[in-house]
């Protein structure tokens, strides 16, 4: 009778959680904790150990995935790039090859991960990419002396394939990382949880494009002695970043990771049933759509932020990061404040005053796309409201879903946002030659707030506390 206490405190100690037999508590101790506010913000998360290693192998896994285009840009500039041919030829495909896995395999890597173990995806994917980038060197060595393949030399048709298997890797790894979240933390905790996904996602995009290049460069300089000055540090910097996040997540520890005696995939029905579930569920379904509009229009913006650099008398085209860059601090700092304060407000309030946020910043940048200071704050202040929309979605999604459904629910969610993506990538530049600068930004705000208003009337419940069933069961079988 003694030993109980000492084990659920050994297992809180190891998980971060409380245990099902510290839940199971009489109903005098229910009284006095339900009289007792839970504590919320941060804190609680960050005293979670499995949420801190995962989230530690995040911070490695997502640099090494930004750094790993500098380092594509970087690789074809030194062995590739002829007076010609055109750098951005090279560098288009590399992204198309970077981009189909996504739009192929998004859905069918989510049937996989609901059957796999969710921790094993996650470090496989990321040793395998890993391995894959360190080799990367190697393979540009060999195959120097192959020739050409058409106009093409072969050793960039294999960076080619790296490139692409690296990405395949990655659309496994996004779902299993998004269902792993809702397995070790409690369902009260996860819009902090998420907040701090989303910090991490928006900061690794700053920092991966700011300091990619000095940092690849200081790579190469610290081997340079080991391998006489031919580049090979870049590569394994990245490999490392990847690699490094693979052993990190061999140390998460979950109990319910597998879903038992299940029954051989059928893909396709798979699929089909991930989308019947949708249909059936419009908070999970109007969720992602809010979210396939958050990323489209920050597509749109990324082309955009081109010509509003060139059109300000302050900065060149080539500048226009700068303009990105504070969207991204912008989100941060809307994730950061949504994690400490969001879980006094509801959901869909909270997604729609970031809709009608967005589609008011989105018009008055309309009205100062000459001026510096303020499109820097408006864009900002974007990134503020953006965060509103993306981190409460996100968290409806994974409350909603049944741990046997998420993999194939994260991975279409995966598969619509990529495919979405490519229409404001392909259009916004056209629609801006056409109509003006202006009017496509105040075109961008009324698709916002339409998508807000969707999620507001069509949702199938605004309380934010339903959770099924399984959901239920799963949050006492926790830890």
């Amino acid at each position: 009778m003694l030993r109980e206490p000492e084990t659920d405190s050994l297992a809180e100690d190891l998980n971060g959680e409380d245990t099902p037999h510290q839940k199971a508590k009489t109903v005098s101790q229910e009284g006095t904790a339900a009289a007792t506010p839970a504590p919320t913000g941060f804190l609680p998360v960050l005293k979670n150990r499995n949420f801190l290693v995962l989230w530690s192998g995040q911070v490695f896994s997502q640099l090494a995935d930004k750094v790993y285009l500098v380092l594509m840009i970087a690789i074809i500039g030194s062995q590739f790039d002829t007076p010609d041919r055109s750098i951005s030829g090279w560098v288009s495909a590399v992204m198309v090859a970077f981009t189909i896995p996504a739009v192929l395999f998004g859905s069918l890597a989510g049937v996989y991960v609901d059957r796999w173990s969710k921790q094993a995806v996650l470090v496989l994917t990321n040793l395998l990419r890993g391995v894959l980038v360190i080799a990367l060197p190697f393979l540009l060595w060999a195959s120097q002396d192959w020739g050409t393949i058409g106009n093409i030399p072969v050793g960039f048709g294999l960076l080619l394939a790296v490139t692409f298997a690296v990405s395949t890797l990655t659309q496994f790894f996004a779902p299993a990382e998004q269902a792993m979240i809702p397995l070790i933390v409690k369902m009260s905790r996860l819009l902090s949880a998420n907040s701090l996904y989303t910090t991490t996602m928006m900061a690794s995009v700053i920092i991966g494009f700011a300091i990619g290049e000095p940092l690849l460069a200081l790579a190469d300089s610290l081997l340079a002695t080991v391998d006489g000055g031919s580049g090979w540090g870049k590569s394994f910097l990245v490999g490392g970043g990847y690699l490094v996040a693979g052993l990190l997540l061999m140390v998460v520890r979950v109990g319910n990771d597998i879903v038992p005696e299940h029954e051989p995939p059928h893909p396709w029905e798979d699929i089909k049933e991930g989308v019947r579930y949708l249909n059936q569920k419009p908070a999970v379904r109007n969720a992602i759509v809010q979210l396939v509009v958050l990323f489209s229009v920050f597509a749109a913006l990324a082309v955009l932020a081109v010509r509003l650099a060139e059109v300000m008398p302050s900065l060149k085209s080539s500048q226009f990061g700068f303009l990105l860059a504070a969207g991204g601090v912008g989100m941060a700092v809307g994730a950061a404040f949504i994690g400490q304060f969001g879980q006094r407000i509801n959901r869909r309030r909270l997604s729609l005053l970031g809709s009608t946020g967005m589609a008011g910043v989105l018009i008055a940048m309309a009205f100062v796309t000459q001026q510096l200071w303020p499109t820097l704050g408006l864009i900002a202040l974007l990134g503020f409201f953006a965060a509103a929309i993306g981190i409460p979605m996100q968290t409806t999604i994974q409350e909603e879903t049944p741990a046997e459904m998420r993999g194939k629910v994260f991975g279409l969610q995966n598969n619509v946002v990529n495919i979405a993506l490519s229409l404001p990538l392909a259009l916004a530049s056209v629609a801006e030659s056409w109509l003006g600068l202006s009017v496509v930004l105040s075109i961008l705000g009324g698709v916002v707030v339409t998508g807000g208003l969707l999620t507001w009337y069509s949702s199938d419940t605004g309380d934010d506390s339903t959770i099924n069933a399984s959901l239920a069961k799963q949050e006492g079988d926790r830890a």
